[in-house]
Parts: structure tokens; sequence; C-alpha cells
């Protein structure tokens, strides 16, 4: 199986060190939306979207204005998942599957630029982004992205546990290499994507963790600016918490077996992709 790490939309909301921790308090910060393309024995799969083609052109109405002003997108289509994967010489409809860890826009936007793929999604996070019964769900969950009529497989069983955490077994007409690792907290629904790469394991952990410190340090740490995000955005602060200690103890045990990264820390994701991907170019426009 071969994987490609894409950055699917690059956010730039004010607060620099405050939010990504890097120098500066002045500038802009700088986070990705770190989307998987795997090439697998069922088509080309999808883990995330970022945002799609319609977000970039119809932002405002597609996205919101409180996204908007608080993630300040770039609004690049060359970033799209669209995009990217025509310029790695696939056709969009190669894309067979998409796997989602959760219906934010940041993350789902750009189903709808595959809509005959297979959408795989908890249970509990479709509810969710269909019923919106909660004030930040009504903002965060866009029907604009659902509108197309997406080909649902929900899962709402779980399977063996993997690594100690409970997993989806198997997903319909993947690979079994596949996994959806229920880790709520963020959204009702949310979900890790594990990755079965034949040389050990990748866990795409989505919004369970924003920054690298939380997970990958003895003393767990986090931009204030990310974190004050991180709780006012997340559902179930409880399980939020536990799940991020869950997955400490993971990486701290289990290092040389499974590698654990979220959606938006740019580090982590430029650094998977000079691991995975050295001999791909990456077109010009899309370099960090």
């Amino acid at each position: 199986m071969r994987i490609h790490h894409l950055n699917c939309g690059t956010l730039c909301p004010p607060g620099g060190k405050l939010v990504d921790g890097s120098a500066g308090y002045l500038r802009s910060a700088r986070l990705v939306c770190h989307v998987l393309l795997l090439e697998t024995s069922a088509g080309l799969v999808l883990v995330d979207t970022g945002l799609g083609l319609d977000d970039v052109a119809s932002a405002s109405s597609r996205l919101g204005k409180t996204f908007l002003g608080l993630a300040r997108p770039k609004l690049d289509p060359a970033e799209t998942a669209a995009r990217q994967v025509e310029w790695l010489g696939f056709r969009r409809e190669d894309v067979r599957h998409v796997v989602l860890t959760h219906l934010d826009a940041d993350h789902a936007g750009g189903i709808a630029d595959f809509p005959w793929a297979r959408i795989h999604v908890r249970g509990a996070e479709l509810h969710a982004a269909t019923v919106r019964a909660d004030p930040r769900e009504k903002e965060r969950y866009r029907p604009a992205h659902l509108r197309h009529g997406p080909r649902w497989e929900s899962y709402d069983e779980e399977g063996e546990p993997w690594f100690g955490f409970r997993a989806v077994r198997q997903l319909r007409g993947l690979p079994p290499e596949i996994l959806l690792i229920p880790l709520d907290g963020h959204t009702r629904g949310h979900a890790g994507v594990a990755i079965d790469t034949g040389s050990g394991w990748l866990l795409h952990a989505g919004d369970a963790y924003f920054f690298r410190g939380e997970i990958h340090e003895a003393r767990p740490r986090c931009p204030p600016g990310l974190r004050l995000f991180e709780m006012h955005a997340g559902m179930d602060p409880v399980a939020r918490a536990h799940n991020q200690k869950r997955l400490r103890a993971l990486a701290r045990d289990k290092a040389g077996e499974v590698r654990i990264f979220c959606s938006h820390d740019p580090v982590e994701f430029e650094q998977l992709r000079a691991l995975s991907e050295e001999d791909v170019r990456i077109p010009r426009g899309l370099q960090a």
C-alpha cells in the first residue's frame, strides 16, 4: 500500500505563536489539513478530504463566517484533494472510498468532489451532523456539504481491540488493513483511522489532539490559543481528555509499532511527507 500525505487546506488563524507554537506573535499562524491518499486493492482511498473545490469557490456560503473568521483558510484550489489526486496522475473517479475522522468542514468539505465514492463514518457522527442538536453543531456541520447525497457507509458496531482501543472491523469494501478507531470527545462520533503499512501502523488521530506536544512529549503542552479552541470546540471534554491520555500511552509504549499524528500540526505533516514520499515531487505551490 502506497500512502501519500496531502495538505488539503492551509489555515492561517490569527495569533502566531499562541496558536502554532512557532516564533512570533503578530503574524498569522499556519496549520494544515492532513489528508491521506491510499493506493489499495480496492482503488484509491482518502482519509479525510480537507476543503473542497466548492468551498474555495463559494467560501462564505459553504464554510460560514465563523469558520472563515477563525481559521482564515488559504482557499487555494490547488490544495484540494481533487486537484492533488489529478496532479499525482490519477483520475478523480479512481477515488472509490473516503474514510472520515469526522464531518467538520475542514475534514469533509471535499466529499462532494467525489460523489460516487463510499463515505465511511461512525454512525454517531453521521447522526450528529444531520440532527445538529447543539448550537455548536449547527455552526460546525454545514448542510451544503451533504446536499449532493453522499453514499454513506456508517458503523455502530465495534470489533476486536486494537492496542487497547476499540476498533471497527472491517470497513465494507475496504482492505482489512484499514480500521476505524472510536476517539470520542472533539465530536460525538469522532474517530481515528489506523492503517497497517506492512512495516508498522499509522494512526490518523484527526482532531483528538491539535499539537504534537500534547501526545509526544513527557510533559504535555499545547499553545494557549490552540488549547482554548480545542476546549471550546470539544463536545465531550472528559472523553477528549481520556482519549488523549490513552494516545500518549500508545505513543510512549508502542513507539516502534505505531506512528500517531493529528490533522492540523504542520510539523507532523512535514515529517511524515518527507519520510513517505521522498521520491514524489511536490508542486511548488503546495510546498511549505
